[in-house]
């Protein structure tokens, strides 16, 4: 505040005596008396007062200064609130740059720092991005089945959490792609969907109905020849046609519905064998096993004048499927007395190795090990009966078996020999299935894998010639709620903000930050890495005290609002993740069969096939 006194300059009267001549010779005569002269009065000042206005104030959103006047009638020298008598305001002109000094907040705090330099790169990836179609060599397409916005952000806490961070402010590998949008995953027939549906539609750039794969809508579910006609043309089908070398991994059964969705056709997802189909079905149609064996020859049969060499690597669990129900072709890590499931009486795996002699069949960590990369031309990988294991609990699998990072290093070893480049898909199938059992902890460790699967293919590649797209299939009913203050456990209890001890709800119970709207609910399985054991209990209703749980153990099941013998989808739109030739079409809003016609843009997919095909 800046104080001016306008001070006025009194000049002191002088009192003018008019003194009589005396004169020596009258000495007596009196002397006049002094006028007496009434005192002058103090004349009262005139006082102005300048305040600054500050920047953002009421009064002047721009700053300015504000004048005050007027008498400072108790003569103390200072201007007192009933003594102002005028007010005026100017304001400053707008400003239309910042100083230096007025930016120093925002530009020496770390969140603009680091703002300013996201920004930056953002305009480089934009202008660097390869826009021309038929630029991708290479495409990869990894699908986190299940994986939807709050398993992303859950994971990428918990990884931050695991390197010693706060963990919000951690990056998954994928999260860092420059491009990114959203799928909506409704099928044709659900508002919520299934993976056949989903994973069609991205496979095929076609939406479909509940339950079936690589057919459209016009199927009747379970009705084989209702789909005849109506078949589908995946992007692997249509990459192996162009001459490119073709690839599919997934922690699930290799016959699960997201990995048969780029190379079968079925009218009911759950025909991965001949034992899973109608007598009167399986008369009319080929089982799913079936299907990625003969892939070959069925995609020659159903295309004139292609000659196409298979899928180079196959890599994933389900060998029951593969083998007969006969305990002599038992594997050495079987878990059922009698491991294989067919009926027909054919062992698969013995025809595929008969289609490719020079080709490896491994099912195991060691036979995995021991895959010569630079000259193996085919690999047929099934490492369990049934799914393979989650990410947490795979050293407890009896024979030992790869993580799905490992698998895609390998996978990329072996497809990257073929000069016209080539397509693989890699599904992180267990998300899935850990949310259906309503298991958080197992469910996350397979989503940061992913994003480690995802960065060896970064790390292997060229984003000059490789498109890769990060999504999901579909999500799950899985929140994270609660006001937890920042940096606590992602799979804890929820700690308030300023506070050291976990925040009660109204039945004066604690609760935990992530859980699910319905499912089987809590567990307390301790050190359980195997998530499939909460199945061996009844759903919980109702709350539970969790006060002496540790919440964060690889055995606890988070509590589930709705009581279900299993943990439900859950309807709303997934995240994509884009990077390389192509990618800056992964952008908005847009539904899940888009996913495919980008990936075709990027390649030329269609026309490559198209000229291999006999007119």
């Amino acid at each position: 505040m800046v104080i001016i006194m306008k001070k006025l300059n009194l000049i002191s009267l002088a009192v003018v005596v008019a003194l009589a001549g005396c004169s020596d010779n009258d000495k007596n005569t009196p002397e006049p008396a002094v006028p007496v002269i009434d005192p002058v009065p103090v004349p009262i000042e005139s006082l102005t007062v300048k305040n600054t206005l500050a920047v953002g104030s009421e009064q002047c959103i721009n700053g300015g200064i504000e004048t005050l006047t007027g008498d400072d009638s108790n003569q103390n020298g200072e201007l007192d609130a009933d003594e102002v008598t005028t007010t005026t305001v100017v304001c400053n002109d707008a400003e239309t740059s910042l100083n230096p000094q007025q930016l120093a907040p925002l530009t020496t705090n770390t969140w603009y720092k680091e703002a300013h330099t996201k920004l930056a790169s953002s305009q480089d990836n934009i202008a660097n991005i390869v826009k021309e179609s038929g630029k991708a060599k290479n495409v990869i397409l990894f699908v986190g089945d299940g994986m939807g916005i709050s398993t992303v952000t859950a994971a990428r806490i918990l990884a931050g959490q695991l390197q010693g961070k706060m963990g919000e402010e951690h990056q998954l590998s994928f999260e860092t792609l420059p491009f990114s949008g959203f799928a909506k995953t409704y099928n044709v027939d659900a508002q919520t969907p299934d993976s056949a549906g989903t994973m069609t539609a991205m496979a095929s750039g076609v939406k479909t109905d509940v339950g079936v794969i690589g057919i459209d809508e016009a199927v009747v579910n379970g009705n084989c020849l209702s789909g005849k006609g109506h078949e589908l043309v995946t992007s692997l089908e249509l990459a192996e046609i162009a001459g490119k070398s073709t690839g599919l991994i997934s922690t699930a059964r290799i016959t699960h519905a997201t990995p048969a969705a780029t190379y079968a056709k079925a009218a009911n997802r759950n025909w991965e064998d001949i034992s899973d189909m109608p007598e009167s079905e399986a008369a009319n149609c080929e089982d799913i096993a079936s299907q990625l064996v003969n892939f070959e020859k069925n995609l020659e049969a159903r295309f004139a004048g292609i000659d196409v060499d298979g899928l180079e690597v196959v890599m994933g669990g389900g060998r029951r499927h593969f083998l007969p129900k006969d305990a002599a072709y038992n594997s050495a890590d079987a878990v059922s007395s009698v491991e294989g499931d067919r009926t027909d009486g054919r062992d698969l795996t013995a025809e595929w190795q008969a289609q490719y002699p020079n080709g490896q069949y491994v099912m195991d960590q060691a036979g995995f090990n021991a895959i010569d990369v630079t000259n193996t031309k085919h690999i047929f990988g099934l490492f369990n009966e049934s799914h393979m294991q989650y990410e947490a609990d795979r050293g407890n699998d009896i024979a030992g078996e790869p993580s799905l990072s490992e698998m895609t290093a390998k996978a990329l070893d072996v497809l990257d020999n073929n000069e016209k480049g080539f397509f693989l898909t890699v599904e992180a199938g267990r998300i899935d299935h850990a949310h259906h059992a309503g298991n958080a902890y197992n469910a996350l460790s397979d989503t940061i894998e992913l994003s480690k699967a995802v960065q060896v293919a970064l790390d292997k590649t060229s984003i000059e010639d490789t498109l890769i797209i990060v999504t999901a299939d579909h999500s799950h009913v899985f929140t994270i709620a609660g006001y937890p203050k920042r940096g606590n456990p992602i799979l804890g209890k929820v700690v308030a903000v300023g506070e050291t001890e976990p925040t009660l709800a109204a039945d004066n119970m604690p609760y935990t930050t992530v859980g699910y709207a319905n499912g089987g609910g809590f567990r307390d399985l301790g050190e359980e890495t195997d998530a499939e054991v909460g199945y061996d209990f009844a759903p919980v209703t109702g709350r539970v005290d969790l006060t002496d749980v540790d919440t964060q153990s690889p055995g606890f099941h988070q509590e589930a609002l709705v009581p279900l013998s299993s943990e439900t989808h859950a309807g709303e739109d997934v995240g994509v993740y884009a990077i390389g030739p192509g990618a800056h079409l992964v952008t908005g809003t847009n539904e899940q069969s888009f996913i495919f016609h980008v990936m075709d843009y990027a390649a030329d997919l269609v026309k490559q096939a198209d000229a291999k095909v006999t007119k």
